[in-house]
């Protein structure tokens, strides 16, 4: 029962604590309500769950709102914003927050290629920043229980299109396990702990 030297976090080609980033785009009540492919208490949770993942493995997170100073809609939700209260939030008045200098500037100021994306809606705020960072060579990983769209077919059919194009879907599940990977990482094992068990998940030691 020996674990193998911990890898370099940098050059690992699975998700680490130091070569990830998280975007978090538009999780606002009217964008909430809108969406129809998951229960919307699920989904505040599941993205909820995945900011205070971020949080705990001190990975950089970008938030991004659309049309809040335009006064054409809300803040980022409450219980996300109460993990993100510290970060900026990036404002736009593109749908594809790639079309937003200060945004992408932050998304490149991470340093990090490999982009962790949440964004409502599905076919619309996900998909388009997330062709487009693949085609500037990032890779993507859209958090598929963290995300939803208009419909259920909508929803589908966006992430059909982005894993096509080469994104890599992933679970919040799948992201907490890939980030800890060792339960001998005592560092962050208790916090991810009390995560998986407040997500609902059963964590074993």
């Amino acid at each position: 029962m020996t674990s193998l030297p911990k890898r370099n976090g940098e050059t690992d080609w699975l998700i680490t604590p130091e070569n990830a980033a998280l975007l978090v785009i538009d999780y606002q009540p009217t964008q909430i309500k809108s969406v129809q492919s998951r229960d919307h208490d699920e989904l505040t949770k599941n993205i909820v769950m995945t900011a205070k993942l971020a949080r705990a493995f001190d990975l950089p997170i970008v938030l991004s709102t659309v049309n809040v100073a335009t006064t054409m809609n809300q803040e980022t939700i409450a219980p996300l914003k109460e993990v993100l209260s510290d970060l900026p939030s990036y404002d736009r008045t593109s749908i594809n927050a790639w079309e937003d200098r200060e945004f992408v500037e932050a998304v490149r100021a991470t340093g990090r290629k490999k982009l962790l994306i949440a964004a409502l809606w599905t076919e619309a705020c996900l998909t388009f920043p997330t062709l487009d960072a693949l085609h500037e060579g990032y890779e993507v990983y859209p958090i598929v229980d963290a995300v939803a769209g208009t419909s259920l077919e909508a929803h589908d059919a966006a992430l059909r299109r982005v894993e096509q194009a080469g994104a890599q879907p992933i679970s919040f599940a799948q992201l907490a396990c890939e980030l800890q990977r060792d339960w001998n990482r005592r560092d962050t094992e208790p916090a991810f702990l009390d995560i998986m068990l407040e997500a609902g998940k059963f964590g074993y030691k």
